[in-house]
């Protein structure tokens, strides 16, 4: 069994380099920089930063982004930052081609933040993510193959 890499609490580390979709490369290749397991930013940055690695193609990495606000959110957000970390989830899984396990991610995603529709926090365009999340959903059970997803807009334009 190969040894992982931990930290000098012995918590497992995940130091392989990755690809643009979080897979993980060989020790010895070349990935895209990593989010740091430690990065907290506010909700403002955070949806500007993920917005730009969605539209870079990079929805695990703005999952990330996402995920470390969730972690410091207030209790009245915190399922909103879950829900929108579900959904760049689940749209990583869709572009690796694991059609399962986004329709799951969407799905759960969309019913963490739809009840924030009514008073969207932070600009976001909860309505327009819950139709792209809708759509997408619609389209992975009726679409074959399944066309490039469209990337999804976090604020309202």
């Amino acid at each position: 069994m190969a040894d992982r890499d931990r930290d000098e609490a012995g918590k497992p580390l995940n130091a392989r380099p990755r690809d643009e979709l979080g897979r993980p490369l060989s020790h010895d290749a070349e990935g895209v920089p990593r989010i740091p397991d430690d990065l907290r930013l506010q909700p403002d940055e955070a949806i500007t930063e993920a917005q730009r690695l969605l539209d870079h193609g990079m929805p695990f990495h703005a999952h990330e982004v996402l995920e470390g606000t969730w972690k410091i959110a207030s209790e009245d957000e915190r399922e909103l930052w879950q829900g929108l970390a579900q959904l760049a989830v689940g749209l990583t899984h869709l572009m690796r081609g694991n059609k399962t396990g986004a329709r799951s991610l969407l799905h759960q995603g969309h019913d963490r933040i739809r009840h924030y529709e009514v008073a969207a926090p932070h600009g976001l365009d909860i309505s327009g993510l819950l139709m792209w999340s809708e759509h997408l959903t619609d389209e992975i059970d009726r679409v074959e193959p399944l066309p490039a997803p469209p990337i999804p807009r976090l604020r309202i334009p």
